[in-house]
């Protein structure tokens, strides 16, 4: 089993409103786990949002919360409602209704990592889900909202930056329009998970440090946007996909050369975002 279900790093002084998250960082891949699997040591990871954590640990040293998983997403996914069961890879788990993520083999415990690339090679039984959800999942989530409550206590508010990374190829059909191709996408469920000074802020900064950002296609935000985006309740959140290649390479799963380059530029995206809220009335839905 992974050591814990999350690591979180609280600023030496409070001063922000903003959660910065990485719910799909996590990278304590346990033996046993492994054993279990169809897949090697390096596979296993291509659904993993690696190095995201590094990009965003700074958020303390800014005055915001930072929480990252600890158990890797091909393990149990945080983004995922606890309820979304794959009846194709948990015994005794019965099929109700459409569900796309499910079906695709994406739900909270995953039947595949990237590709399609299969991760086991039978069923799990519902009581080995049901730990995983118990032991990583629930934890998780409860100490995230615990961080944005604590941050609405003291600020009025509460904004939650989940952050995530996206192949380069996601965004190859967007780069055929004849757009400049985006290096960033900006999720808030099209207006319903925050409000639009926050994303034009949470933009705004990305722009300035030199990144082409785009908003909801393809990605407008998943179980975590919709979860937490509560913007009549003065609480939102923004998912922020970034494009993996900017920083590694996708095929070795290794920093490449620009890491340090864009890392210092989120350094300052970070720091503005963070400010988010600082000696303003609280924001609320437009």
């Amino acid at each position: 089993m992974p050591k814990s279900a999350y690591d979180v790093v609280l600023p030496v002084k409070d001063r922000s409103c903003v959660v910065f998250a990485s719910p799909h960082s996590g990278r304590d891949y346990p033996w046993t786990f492994l054993r279990s699997t169809m897949l090697d040591q390096h596979v296993i990871r291509s659904s993993e949002d690696a190095f995201v954590d590094q990009m965003f640990d700074c958020a303390p040293e800014y005055g915001a919360a930072f929480i990252k998983a600890g158990a890797p997403r091909a393990f149990v996914d945080l983004n995922r409602s606890a309820g979304e069961l794959d009846p194709a890879l948990i015994e005794g788990v019965r099929r109700r209704g459409h569900n796309p993520r499910i079906a695709s083999g994406l739900g909270v415990i995953p039947r595949v990592v990237a590709n399609g690339r299969a991760i086991y090679r039978g069923k799990l039984t519902l009581a080995e889900a049901q730990r995983r959800i118990e032991s990583y999942w629930h934890p998780y989530h409860q100490k995230l909202q615990s961080l944005l409550d604590a941050a609405h206590q003291r600020h009025g508010q509460a904004v939650l930056i989940d952050c995530h990374s996206m192949p380069h190829e996601a965004m190859d059909s967007v780069a055929r329009s004849g757009v400049k191709r985006p290096d960033i996408v900006l999720g808030d469920r099209f207006g319903t998970a925050a409000a639009g000074e926050v994303v034009d802020r949470v933009e705004a900064a990305l722009c300035a440090a030199g990144f082409v950002v785009t908003r909801n296609t393809p990605f407008a935000g998943a179980y975590i946007t919709q979860a937490y985006g509560r913007p009549a309740q003065a609480q939102h959140a923004v998912q922020v996909e970034i494009d993996r290649s900017l920083y590694m390479n996708e095929k070795l799963i290794r920093p490449n050369g620009d890491f340090e380059t864009v890392q210092r530029a989120l350094r300052e995206v970070v720091a503005k975002v963070a400010q988010i809220g600082l000696g303003r009335v609280p924001l609320a839905a437009e």
